[in-house]
């Protein structure tokens, strides 16, 4: 009983509290300047809440558009072996992932670096051997900038390439010069006399150029058929440095990389998209938040307009501070009532921001009024809101608003009533 009553004596004397904080806040000061440093400090926080709702749904944006662009080129799951780089794909175990129900693709590959020449010029390069459901494991056609995707039409070797490579040997789709590719001989030594013997050559003639627009792929990779990389890398028939898998459209992929990995053992490691890319979005991941700590660094500062609108008002308000005391108030409810009108500052702010920021970036996912202009993968800013992210911003906001009205209540409080 005696509990429940303390709790009823602490809802009365906060809710007291609150409606004088609130009686504090809409009505007129004696000195019109309070009220111009309360309404500079609502629309301090209410910008500073709106950048970085809005900022957090661009990162959003960019991060889902660069997933889907690696998805037209990375498979669902990746097995690569942990130590070493070559295997057989006709074991037992993969024939099992080969029959799996939720595997729907599965598609041998052998990656290797070569030498490229075409014409007078010559480049490294990554080459990727496919097999033919290569085109089927990804959206291979969705990133083709020229040409179109051919590894061989019946009678010569064809070759796609990054956009990167196109450019900086002069390559372009169906040229009737062959790419050449240069590959060390795995199987015997290197001939001082003759250097040119110790290569295996291949020829290809360019059928399209890819464009991901991630140098990692465009300046890197060049794609050929299974057969010719084998053949090129002196590699034995089922013998890959990957296999990649495209999973069912109603296959869980946690679930079914973890079977997978099951099956195979400890030797072989399966990646998802994330993983094959870890680095990548780890970095997007980072910048994402230093800019929400940047942007809640620059609130902070404008949220010490309240610390000056507050210590005003409690000046302004001395008279009210006594007789309050003189009805009884002790120094911890008067506290309480000038806590709540400092925070309530921040909160029509937050409030204020979080809707106009949010407005903004749907209007952006929807509509796209912010231009990235010519020569970018797309034309509009990508934005994606996210709701987690706004009520990430929203606590933050009255994090920082409730540590800002604490400061002057908690010390300039003190000195007046010792000076009443």
């Amino acid at each position: 009983m005696k509990e429940k009553t303390n709790i009823a004596v602490h809802a009365g004397r906060l809710k007291f509290a609150f409606n004088i904080a609130g009686r504090y806040l809409f009505s007129k000061k004696s000195h019109n300047a309070i009220n111009v440093i309360s309404g500079i400090s609502s629309v301090g926080v209410a910008v500073g809440t709106m950048a970085l709702v809005f900022v957090l749904s661009i990162f959003n944006g960019f991060e889902l558009l660069f997933s889907d662009l690696f998805s037209a080129f990375d498979p669902e799951l990746k097995i690569t072996l942990n130590e070493g780089k070559q295997f057989k794909a006709d074991s037992p175990e993969f024939e099992a992932v080969r029959k799996h129900q939720a595997v729907a693709v599965f598609t041998e590959v052998i990656e290797e670096n070569a030498l490229l020449r075409f014409k007078e010029k010559q480049m490294p390069a990554m080459i990727k051997g496919v097999s033919e459901d290569f085109k089927q494991m990804t959206r291979i056609d969705s990133i083709m900038f020229d040409g179109e995707f051919i590894l061989f039409d019946g009678a010569f070797e064809r070759s796609v390439a990054g956009a990167g490579i196109a450019v900086t040997l002069g390559l372009g789709a169906h040229f009737i010069d062959p790419l050449y590719i240069y590959a060390p001989k795995r199987t015997s030594r290197i001939n001082l006399l003759r250097p040119e013997q110790s290569f295996n050559q291949s020829a290809t003639f360019l059928s399209g150029v890819f464009s991901v627009q991630q140098s990692e792929y465009d300046n890197q990779y060049v794609l050929v058929s299974l057969n010719l990389a084998r053949e090129l890398f002196e590699y034995e028939d089922a013998e890959v440095t990957a296999v990649e898998l495209k999973l069912t459209p109603q296959a869980d992929g946690k679930k079914i990389q973890k079977e997978i990995k099951q099956i195979l053992g400890d030797d072989f490691s399966v990646k998802n998209r994330y993983e094959q890319q870890e680095s990548y979005f780890k970095i997007m991941k980072i910048e994402k938040w230093i800019t929400f700590l940047i942007l809640s660094f620059i609130l902070l500062i404008a949220s010490f307009n309240i610390i000056g609108s507050l210590s005003m008002l409690i000046i302004d308000k001395k008279e009210d501070i006594n007789t309050l005391r003189n009805l009884g108030a002790d120094n911890r409810l008067i506290k309480q009532i000038f806590l709540l009108e400092g925070w309530m500052i921040s909160l029509v702010g937050a409030v204020a921001g979080v809707i106009i920021g949010t407005s903004f970036s749907l209007l952006q996912e929807k509509i796209g009024f912010i231009k990235l202009g010519a020569g970018f993968i797309v034309e509009n800013y990508p934005s994606v809101t996210q709701f987690s992210d706004v009520f990430l911003v929203l606590i933050t906001v009255l994090v920082i608003g409730f540590i800002a009205a604490w400061y002057p209540v908690r010390y300039i409080k003190t000195d007046i009533n010792k000076t009443a």
